[in-house]
């Protein structure tokens, strides 16, 4: 692990080290867990099928008569 040197206002400190007492966990933990956060959120975010949106890949060749007809084209 990189040991960093960092600067934050008194009242975010102060607020940090009081949720870490009250979860019982050292401030440097919580500190941590906030920057994979932001990591995680800002920096390399996950994307989702569900973010993705619509796109069309043209017209049908040729119209679908019924599911079985789909099933076995994906068994051939």
């Amino acid at each position: 692990m990189k040991a960093i040197t960092l600067n934050v206002s008194e009242p975010v400190y102060a607020d940090f080290q009081r949720f870490a007492q009250e979860q019982d966990r050292p401030t440097s933990e919580l500190l941590r867990e906030a920057m994979e956060l932001y990591r995680q959120t800002k920096i390399r975010p996950v994307k989702s099928l569900r973010d993705l949106k619509p796109s069309s890949a043209g017209a049908l060749l040729q119209p679908w008569s019924s599911r079985g007809d789909l099933l076995s084209d994906f068994l051939e």
